[in-house]
């Protein structure tokens, strides 16, 4: 797990340098890096990495070299990296990391590439969808291929681990693990995306490879790229493919009489392979179905497997919360360490300006994820977390009433002048997916509306943002076996009937819970809302407040206005937006009390 920045172009490792000590949160246990001239030095490749050690600790620093001219920059966990490493033998590895299985597998592939194909007009991606489809993991990596003067970007196929990419003035290529590191490059300036933040206002979630930010985008999960140089030094995007995309086809028919362990089988496997690694390990507790049933099941694979059982961790905004008993309940249940943290009434207060500096959002009511990570920080560096179980369960109460759900967006795109998505902006290696951004196209029913979700939007730019940046501000590794490939794979089959119905959610899961050691009392637990189950009073408290400031403060947003006054959470937390990534932009998080940050901000007309 590590922060990764790279240049292609018109750069120099200094630049670099300076794009990781941004990140130097997302690995403060070393840096490396490398360069190399391109074209007879028309342009440069160059790469910065900043480590957090978990597999291998002494040795697997990067950027990581190889034989055949190719240096890799990885971000991420290869969960299958020794049985890879058991398949390619005969691949000179120079470490006992994860890291070196990707590059053992490219130098096969490519290498059988060259052999069989000689049709230069092939889309150069696509060359590269074979050997990928072998990782079982999460990551973001790029790899330069020095014989062929290649740039290869990739992100794992749910977006669990980010790369985020802008192209400057001159050509040159910038990417990273967050948009902050790009604040360092001279010649990079943070404007705020008009339609990307009027959907994200729509949806209550980006969209696409969209980040909020003007000229700035994400790799797509499950995607892979390819880069090279035009005889001037400029970066060009030779190729983009997809290797894998996520489909939800329910079956007719679910027997939980049998089928309810083999559901719970693929869970423990993706359990059981996140345990991996040398550093401790730690379970995110919030008291609900899907973190309990993940420290249940790792507590018991930890005792079979004789290793050391994983703590839990809890905050909560008081010692009589919902949420928390529930937690408790849990780990008194299973015997687990538990540490819990209460929220005082400051913690919004204090820790809101950091918030949105990490996660590089606008949500306010779930800043428990950041408070969590720095509870554990420095006592665990890999949290087990519960996220995806409610885009492939089916969890959300909003897939009861999904014509309702529809109406809404519909209102909000509405109130922003009908968001139109230029043509030319949309497919692979876009901005936006090809697909239309209409509510009513993408949430036709409960199967579109799930795959919709863990494809643009909800699952890897709100949930798994979440997780990736605010664990990885604290130096922490999060995991979600809820998205292992065969766990998923599953789940998408399951009916729709043994997902969600008028009167309960996730039933199929529940069936396999039930076979766990798991108290009855959360196997059957309803879902409330993350954000304001657990920190209830701090969420409504901090929104009750700055509301006033509210109606003096949306006026300044053109058209986002509109939408802006219909949802008071969305427009503290946009301001705070501004207030940190676009007033007196830099790579640092901007100082100062909250109302200070919020009062003194940029002219936002200027900025758009």
């Amino acid at each position: 797990m590590c922060g990764i920045a790279g240049i292609l172009g018109n750069g120099d490792i200094s630049d670099t340098k300076s794009m990781v000590s941004a990140m130097i949160h997302r690995g403060p246990d070393g840096s490396g890096f490398f360069q190399e001239d391109v074209k007879q030095g028309i342009g440069a490749i160059a790469f910065g990495h900043a480590r957090l050690s978990i597999i291998d600790l002494i040795n697997s620093n990067q950027p990581i070299g190889s034989d055949h001219g190719s240096t890799l920059l990885f971000n991420g966990e290869i969960y299958n990296y020794i049985s890879i490493k058991e398949k390619l033998r005969d691949y000179p590895y120079r470490t006992n990391g994860d890291g070196e299985s990707i590059l053992a597998l490219h130098r096969k592939y490519i290498s059988d590439f060259r052999k069989e194909s000689s049709d230069q007009s092939v889309n150069p991606a696509l060359k590269h969808v074979e050997w990928i489809r072998h990782l079982d993991g999460m990551w973001s990596f790029a790899i330069w291929d020095g014989k062929a003067n290649e740039l290869i970007l990739c992100r794992d196929s749910m977006g669990i681990k980010p790369i985020v990419r802008t192209i400057l003035s001159d050509g040159t290529l910038l990417f990273a693990s967050e948009v902050k590191a790009f604040h360092t490059h001279p010649d990079f300036t943070a404007v705020p995306d008009i339609q990307a933040l009027s959907v994200r206002l729509a949806y209550e979630y980006p969209l696409d490879q969209t980040t909020l930010f003007a000229n700035v985008t994400s790799l797509g999960p499950g995607t892979v790229e390819t880069w090279s140089l035009d005889d001037k030094g400029r970066a060009i995007l030779t190729g983009v493919a997809n290797y894998e995309c996520p489909i939800v086809e329910p079956t007719k028919s679910w027997d939980p009489k049998t089928q309810a362990k083999v559901l719970l089988q693929s869970l423990k496997d993706g359990v059981e392979s996140r345990l991996m690694g040398d550093v401790p390990v730690g379970v995110v507790l919030s008291g609900g179905l899907d973190s309990g049933l993940i420290a249940s099941i790792a507590n018991d694979l930890a005792e079979f497997k004789s290793i050391d059982r994983p703590s839990a961790w809890t905050v909560a905004d008081s010692e009589e919360n919902v949420d928390l008993n529930a937690a408790r309940l849990v780990a008194e249940h299973h015997d687990l360490d538990h540490k819990i943290s209460i929220q005082d009434e400051d913690t919004m207060w204090k820790g809101l300006p950091k918030f949105s500096w990490h996660g590089e959002d606008l949500d306010i009511t779930v800043i428990f994820w950041q408070s969590v990570f720095e509870m554990m920080n420095g006592q665990a560096t890999v949290a087990l977390c519960g996220q995806g179980a409610d885009e492939i369960h089916a969890g959300y109460s909003r897939y009861r009433n999904l014509s309702g759900h529809s109406r809404i967006i519909r209102d909000r795109l509405e109130l922003a002048g009908n968001v139109t998505i230029d043509p030319l902006n949309r497919g692979l290696g876009k901005a936006w997916s090809k697909e239309s951004i209409d509510p009513e196209k993408n949430l036709i029913d409960i199967p579109s509306a799930l795959e919709f979700e863990q494809t643009r939007g909800q699952l890897s730019n709100f949930q798994l943002r979440l997780g990736d940046r605010h664990s990885m501000a604290c130096g922490i590794e999060a995991r979600v076996p809820f998205l292992s490939a065969n766990h998923r794979d599953i789940a998408n089959k399951l009916p729709i009937s043994y997902r969600i119905n008028s009167n309960n959610e996730k039933m199929a899961l529940r069936y396999a819970a039930e076979l766990t050691k798991l108290p009855l009392e959360i196997v059957h637990r309803p879902k409330l809302p993350a954000g304001t189950a657990t920190s209830p009073s701090l969420v409504s408290g901090i929104i009750n407040e700055l509301t006033p400031h509210v109606s003096q403060w949306v006026d300044q947003y053109g058209v986002l206005t509109k939408q802006l006054k219909n949802q008071p959470d969305m427009a503290i937390g946009l301001r705070l937006f501004h207030a940190i990534h676009f007033t007196d932009a830099s790579n640092v998080l901007r100082r100062g009390d909250l109302l200070s940050l919020l009062e003194d901000v940029s002219d936002w007309s200027a900025l758009c």
